[in-house]
């Protein structure tokens, strides 16, 4: 006769591994939704970070045009915002 392989019922071995890999399923997906969670988060911080330096790029370069405007007069300033065009 040939030998037989045991055979797991359906109340034995093979649900008691089903249910083991359905937990380990649940938390797997709970990981995962809390790290999805975790990325938004991020994201959004580095979106309201961004907007915020591109803001700040777009002042800056307003005071850069301002001040090229004001300073097309002819006079020259130093460092210290000084006019050079004077001598002390």
């Amino acid at each position: 006769m040939a030998s037989e392989k045991p055979v797991a019922s359906g109340t034995g071995v093979g649900e008691a591994d089903l249910a083991k890999a359905f937990q380990e399923l649940a938390k797997g997906e709970r990981a995962a939704a809390a790290l999805e969670s975790q990325l938004t988060s991020m994201e959004a911080k580095i979106e309201a970070l961004l907007a915020q330096a591109e803001k700040e790029q777009e002042d800056l370069e307003k005071m850069k045009a301002q001040r090229s405007e004001a300073g097309g007069s002819g006079s020259k300033h130093d460092a210290d915002g000084k006019d050079v065009d004077r001598r002390s």
